[in-house]
């Protein structure tokens, strides 16, 4: 963790030793801030899109031939958004402007890096972008995420309900499994470029919207030595959500649950800009699925599904009352009215409103 901090110290300094030679304390800022959120993102949120792709092929693979191929995308992905958008975000910065980083906006990593000591599923997005984003701004991530939660539910259960006629995920009878793990290796890739085109904002959000591309390639550096250090770990204890529902460590239950998602991110990736929960969305998908199953299969109870249910639902919503009680402290403690000044210059100077 030291080595990754120092790593992260040069790469940002770097960036502005070809601007200004004088460090001032907002830079130490966005040094610290960067580096949790990277760290943070990463270790807490990658289990939504490499969990059960870790549950799975940890048995059939070395973890650094898995670390490797996901390390691969997440650098392609990364410069195609920085090459093509000029914008490793994909656009989910577009309402957020970049501003001066202080001291709390370095602290809102540090609480998502402490909840997810404590295997606590917390939506990155709240926690890190309610530190720069205006009311009204968090507003709109609010609903939209809860429609993602509500949305991959719906559709996780009607999909499952379908799928329990044809298979039974409580075992891993599967013809072909060559086939399947091919199958799933390519929808993995795909589920993982788009969740980062999601969730890079929030790493993002600490740094200048156009990177040189020297820090373009640090910033590639210290996402991979960190996918590697979680695939060492076997994905931490998030991954526990991930290995309490049935059939997780099946290549073809993965397979199926990474395609599902995969596509309801994409939609929501179409329909606006505005930064949502992606990890909403994948806890509403497990829920989904476990009350499908639970609902047909003869012998798996709907008694001993609520109770994971409600663990994770309860994890979700504590992270929820951290995100707002760090808006309302910003917002109307540290600098009251203050980001809605500084949010609606941006959006007048950029859409005239």
């Amino acid at each position: 963790m030291f080595f990754y901090i120092l790593l992260s110290a040069f790469i940002l300094f770097n960036f502005h030793s070809s601007e200004e030679t004088i460090i001032d304390i907002s830079d130490i800022y966005m040094i610290i801030g960067f580096t949790l959120a990277a760290y943070s993102v990463i270790a807490n949120d990658s289990v939504q899109t490499l969990g059960t792709f870790i549950a799975s092929n940890s048995e059939k693979f070395r973890w650094y031939i898995l670390a490797g191929s996901a390390a691969s995308i997440l650098c392609l992905t990364l410069f195609y958004g920085w090459y093509i958008h000029e914008d490793i975000s994909y656009g989910r910065l577009n309402k957020i402007p970049y501003q001066e980083i202080k001291w709390y906006h370095a602290a809102a990593p540090g609480f998502l890096l402490l909840l997810t000591r404590f295997g606590v599923p917390v939506s990155t997005t709240f926690l890190v972008l309610s530190a720069f984003a205006s009311t009204v701004i968090l507003e709109k991530v609010l609903v939209k995420s809860i429609m993602g939660y509500a949305l991959a539910a719906v559709i996780a259960y009607v999909i499952w309900i379908v799928l329990s006629r044809i298979i039974n995920e409580k075992f891993d009878k599967v013809e072909n499994i060559k086939q399947w793990r091919v199958f799933q290796w390519l929808t993995t890739g795909f589920l993982w470029y788009t969740w980062l085109s999601h969730d890079m904002a929030n790493i993002a959000v600490f740094l200048p919207r156009e990177l040189p591309l020297t820090m373009l390639i640090g910033i590639m550096l210290l996402c991979t030595a960190l996918l590697f250090y979680i695939f060492y770990e076997k994905g931490g204890r998030i991954q526990k959500i991930v290995l309490d529902k049935t059939g997780t460590r099946f290549v073809r239950s993965a397979t199926i649950i990474d395609g599902v998602y995969a596509f309801i991110l994409l939609y929501f990736k179409q329909y606006n800009d505005i930064p949502m929960s992606t990890t909403w969305v994948f806890v509403g998908i497990l829920c989904g699925r476990e009350l499908a199953i639970a609902s047909t299969a003869a012998d798996y109870k709907l008694g001993y599904v609520f109770p994971i249910i409600g663990k994770d639902f309860l994890k979700m919503i504590m992270g929820l009352l951290v995100s707002v009680a760090i808006v309302l402290s910003i917002h109307y403690v540290i600098i009251p009215g203050g980001y809605e000044d500084i949010n609606f210059a941006f959006l007048k100077k950029s859409f005239g409103v």
